[in-house]
C-alpha cells in the first residue's frame, strides 16, 4: 500500500494552532526548557518553520497526529468527516444518524439534569 504525500500547501491559522497544541501536549519529544530532543534543538514544528503539510515531523505525523482524526484528515488532503457539537459538553462528534450526545456518559449527564429539572418543577407545583 503506498501512501500518498498531500499537495504541499499553507497551513490555516487554526491548523496551525491545534497543531501546536498537539505538539506542545502529546509529542514525547517535545520539551518547554529545551525544545525538539531528537533535533537537539528548537522544535520547527513549534517555531514557525513547518508553515506547510509537507513540512511536517516523521514522528508527529506518525504517532502524535492520528489523536486527532479530523486534523489529520484535513492535513492528509481528505475531506474530514461531519460533525456535531455533543448537547451536554460541547464537544465535536462525527454524525451517526439522529445521535445527540458523544458518548454515554454526557448522554446520562444530560438525563439526570432533565430529571433534576422535571421533580423541582414538580415539587413547585404542590
Amino acid at each position: 500500500m503506498v501512501i500518498q504525500k498531500p499537495e504541499p500547501r499553507e497551513l490555516t491559522r487554526a491548523e496551525l494552532a491545534a497543531m501546536k497544541k498537539l505538539a506542545r501536549d502529546l509529542c514525547a519529544n517535545f520539551d518547554h526548557e529545551y525544545g525538539c530532543l531528537l533535533l537537539d534543538a528548537e522544535c520547527y514544528m513549534m517555531y514557525g518553520v513547518a508553515y506547510t503539510c509537507s513540512a511536517l515531523c516523521k514522528y508527529f505525523r506518525n504517532a502524535v497526529l492520528p489523536t486527532d482524526p479530523v486534523l489529520e484528515d484535513i492535513l492528509n488532503g481528505r475531506t474530514p468527516p461531519a460533525t456535531t457539537k455533543c448537547a451536554a459538553c460541547g464537544d465535536p462528534f462525527p454524525v451517526n444518524g439522529k445521535q445527540a450526545y458523544c458518548s454515554d456518559a454526557c448522554r446520562l449527564k444530560s438525563q439526570r439534569g432533565q430529571q433534576r429539572e422535571h421533580m423541582r418543577k414538580k415539587r413547585d407545583k404542590c
